[in-house]
């Protein structure tokens, strides 16, 4: 019996040995996929910024282009590194929902929450950050970098861009 106690205790230790080392492998796999997307970032002439959702998604109107409206999302940001409040300007014309006629929050950008995590790629302005979205294939610069908004889930891996869409990259000259 005692021995029975005492595999079963030894079991119990090795499952929560096995649980610690599987957490600190996805917080490194984590904090790679973090300085992978830092790199990805700047060659894509973007600034990083990791932070938690302390305000819901708002839709904002904007001035039209070629018939189509460039209208915004925007949130509040708790910046991770630094603790300041950013203003995050999404355009909407780059989330894959978007709809001309609707005056929303476009999917996927609609299932953005307080408190969801976000990793940002984008240009910086004065208290926030916007071109947080594909450049449409440009080659991008300092003024208009490659950038995305990408959720970070519980477990630390990080999604694909939630403003990737091309369908309106025709309102824009090409390089």
């Amino acid at each position: 019996m005692s021995s029975l106690t005492f595999h079963e205790g030894r079991s119990i230790r090795r499952r929560v040995r096995s649980s610690a080392s599987l957490c600190f492998v996805l917080a490194l796999l984590s904090a790679r996929a973090f300085a992978d997307d830092a790199q990805q970032c700047a060659a894509n002439a973007g600034t990083l910024l990791v932070g938690q959702v302390v305000s819901p998604p708002t839709f904002k109107h904007g001035m039209f282009r070629k018939g189509v409206e460039l209208s915004h999302t925007h949130l509040t940001l708790k910046g991770e590194a630094d603790g300041a409040d950013y203003d995050v300007a999404i355009d909407n014309v780059f989330a894959s929902g978007y709809q001309q006629d609707a005056a929303v929050v476009p999917p996927p950008l609609n299932s953005i929450a307080v408190g969801d995590r976000l990793e940002l790629c984008g240009l910086p302005f004065q208290g926030g950050i916007h071109w947080v979205h594909t450049n449409c294939g440009d080659t991008p610069t300092s003024q208009d970098p490659n950038g995305w908004l990408k959720e970070i889930a519980a477990d630390g891996t990080v999604g694909p861009s939630f403003e990737d869409s091309q369908q309106y990259c025709y309102l824009w000259p090409h390089n």
